[in-house]
């Protein structure tokens, strides 16, 4: 698959545009770890090939905090933040997975943004539809428990890695939910004591799916 292919509003640019979007982008291969964006520097948009992205926000005290995945075929504006001058927060973006992605510099972008309705609507919309994620986010750590959200986290991750067999560490999760890492630690072995979980060192085994959805239903 190349850039023109999973650029989402390839068809609706001009000849022209495309041919400047397709001289300007930059092809990587990110390894899992790498910090891509963490708000100093205006990286570009990125339009994930294949891979997976995080996107989190730290406090002062360090605490992570998701706010959502990219995979494949997703684009990453908040790594331009430098062409969204009302953006007052700032957001790290880092690989969960080898990825492949392309870069769009952000001047080449914004000017297609001020010169395409196509791409000024499409921008629009990618960007009020990742706002709606974070409102959700929001709703959920004000209004649900923490067992309902580490069992929807659990759910999640089951379906994303199409495994029940979960390679992480209580302290990603933490990271993940915003929590404390002696929380969730507490919060795991409850699961287990129920029989939801196995737990062991950097796995997390679900043991009975169906109960850890009615959990979170």
């Amino acid at each position: 698959m190349d850039f023109k292919e999973c650029f989402p509003i390839w068809d609706k640019l001009t000849k022209e545009q495309q041919d400047k979007i397709s001289k300007a982008v930059v092809h990587r291969h990110i390894e899992k770890g790498t910090v891509l964006y963490n708000g100093l520097d205006c990286t570009g948009l990125l339009l994930i090939k294949s891979g997976q992205l995080r996107a989190y926000i730290l406090s002062d005290e360090g605490r992570e905090i998701t706010l959502y995945r990219l995979l494949d075929g997703d684009m990453c504006l908040f790594s331009a933040s430098c062409i969204m001058s009302s953006l007052q927060f700032t957001i790290n973006i880092i690989s969960e997975k080898d990825s492949d992605i392309w870069v769009i510099p952000p001047d080449v972008y914004k000017n297609l943004m001020e010169n395409s309705a196509a791409v000024a609507n499409y921008t629009n919309e990618l960007m009020a539809s990742r706002f709606s994620e974070v409102m959700w986010l929001i709703e959920q750590i004000m209004w649900k428990s923490l067992d309902k959200r580490l069992a929807a986290f659990l759910t999640q991750e089951s379906n994303l890695e199409n495994t029940t067999s979960l390679k992480t560490t209580h302290e990603i999760i933490a990271n993940h939910l915003g929590s404390a890492r002696e929380v969730v630690t507490r919060m795991l072995r409850y699961f287990q004591s129920e029989g939801i979980v196995k737990l062991t060192r950097g796995t997390v085994e679900i043991l009975d799916l169906q109960k850890l959805k009615k959990l979170n239903s």
